[in-house]
């Protein structure tokens, strides 16, 4: 049965059905069900109601036109991932992945422009869904702070499983420790840190001066990594598999900005019914684009064609 829509692309909540058990697979036994009144079936998404979370560009040297595009007024972006190795073609859990060796300048100039226009940036630490060896996070994670003073970190391929909850907690408690010890370094008292974290206002986790981490299952994880991170990815994939998704019944025990959902393949004539499936869902925070991965093409390393048609159905306004 569809999550959302008829063949003609209207909205309809799915008929009631028995809850799944906590921790269980969505699925057909258990979607968790919003209301119409909680969740508009039709129209443009709200002003400011959904944010923008950005994948990863391609390097800033071959993508320059889209990272400026972020740093645009009007463009409502939740946060950004710093990610100085990735490169076209690469793949999203692969070695090649992280804060480099040395600072690169176009790097560094490319996240202070987003630091300054008030964009949250993310170093990507990719976690091989939990075969990674902490004691090669540490590194890049203090080279990503010392090098490029991001905000946070985005855990690519987090595993999902409940057997791996205990490590990831000890990876997200160490990077949150890493964090405050850098912004007591450079802040000494704290006092710049907490004026440029309220300036963020009102992105997710502004006003906090706490340190943002993104958990990018791709998937429904265990509920229990709800305890660990600011945000989860519980959906990374095409349009197709989006637009027939379902959301873990759990999920609606938690306020949308809690979820993310990274969809690519998504066509501009369902845009809209895009962003209903994200409403739904309960999902705050979306990336949508037209592009594939057809023939291992990275499809997050570009604007989407319709990049500003997007923007003006989250944000105050088109950029220009």
């Amino acid at each position: 049965m569809p999550h959302l829509t008829t063949p003609g692309g209207v909205p309809r909540a799915p008929a009631a059905r028995p809850a799944a058990p906590l921790g269980g697979p969505a699925g057909p036994a258990g979607p968790a069900v919003r209301t119409e009144a909680a969740r508009p079936a039709d129209g443009p998404e709200p002003a400011g109601r959904t944010g923008l979370g950005v994948p990863g560009w391609a390097h800033p040297m071959l993508a320059p036109v889209e990272w400026a595009a972020l740093t645009r007024p009007g463009v409502p972006v939740r946060w950004a991932v710093l990610d100085v190795f990735s490169g076209p073609g690469s793949s999203s859990a692969g070695a090649s992945s992280g804060p480099g060796t040395r600072p690169d300048a176009y790097c560094l100039a490319a996240a202070a422009r987003l630091r300054a226009s008030g964009v949250r940036v993310l170093g990507r630490l990719a976690l091989r869904e939990g075969t990674r060896a902490f004691g090669e996070l540490v590194p890049d994670a203090h080279r990503f702070l010392d090098w490029y003073g991001v905000d946070g970190f985005y855990l690519d391929g987090c595993p999902a499983g409940r057997a791996q909850l205990a490590e990831t907690s000890r990876t997200v408690t160490t990077l949150r420790a890493l964090c405050a010890q850098q912004r007591r370094y450079q802040d000494g008292t704290g006092a710049t840190a907490t004026a440029s974290a309220a300036r963020l206002s009102p992105r997710l986790g502004a006003g906090t001066g706490r340190a943002l981490v993104v958990l990018g299952h791709g998937t429904h994880p265990h509920p229990g990594y709800a305890d660990l991170a600011d945000q989860l990815v519980t959906f990374r994939g095409s349009w197709p598999e989006y637009r027939w998704s379902q959301a873990a019944a759990w999920t609606a025990d938690h306020p949308p900005e809690r979820f993310c959902h990274l969809v690519h393949g998504v066509p501009r004539m369902h845009l809209d019914e895009a962003l209903r499936v994200a409403r739904w869902q309960g999902a705050g925070t979306v990336w949508f684009t037209d592009r594939t991965d057809r023939r291992g093409q990275n499809p997050w390393e570009a604007l989407p064609g319709y990049w500003d048609e997007l923007v003006s159905r989250l944000g105050p306004g088109v950029s220009e």
